[in-house]
């Protein structure tokens, strides 16, 4: 425990200064030490259980027990072991230890994950599918037949264009200043 260290963090974190010999350190002391002992309880427990693990999995399978002068571990022995501390755990653990972090997936999840992504897609599509087909879009709205007074207008302005068009240069130019008065 550095305690110029823990010193500049509580003062960075809060703006507090304490002092090397403030009482806070003897609770982070005794913080410490009961931290370290829950710690070698959870490691002796954590040994019993995979040792209990690998025995009974090797009676399962039909092998003979992990080492010749060791027997199995029971429930008793595990909890003897566990409230003894980490020196009660006398044999050696013959096999590699257990996986605690497995990889992001194990072979049969990937089936399953590729599965389910498939099932995914099928659906999506079949949904697509389905939409088109029952579905059909509204037809455009069409314009309203034109009146009669609509129709001549119409006819009226082209002729006029025409018009406009076969005029000289000058009359036209002074046609479309008139047309751009309000």
């Amino acid at each position: 425990m550095d305690q110029l260290k823990l010193r500049s963090l509580v003062f960075e974190k809060t703006g507090v200064r304490i002092d090397v010999d403030d009482p806070i350190f003897a609770l982070v002391a005794l913080n410490e030490a009961v931290l370290a002992e829950a710690v070698e309880r959870h490691i002796a427990l954590l040994d019993a259980a995979s040792r209990e693990l690998l025995a009974q999995s090797r009676t399962a399978a039909g092998l003979a027990p992990a080492a010749a002068g060791a027997p199995a571990a029971t429930a008793p022995d595990v909890a003897a072991a566990a409230s003894a501390g980490p020196a009660a755990i006398v044999p050696p653990l013959l096999s590699r230890p257990i996986a605690t972090r497995p990889g992001a997936f194990q072979p049969g999840e990937l089936r399953l994950l590729a599965a389910a992504a498939g099932v995914a897609v099928l659906s999506a599509v079949l949904a697509l599918a389905g939409q088109a087909l029952l579905f059909q879009p509204a037809p455009a709205p069409q314009a309203p037949a034109l009146t009669a007074a609509q129709a001549g207008a119409l006819r009226d302005g082209e002729r006029l264009a025409r018009a406009v068009a076969r005029l000289d240069a000058k009359t036209r130019a002074q046609l479309q200043a008139e047309l751009q008065k309000p």
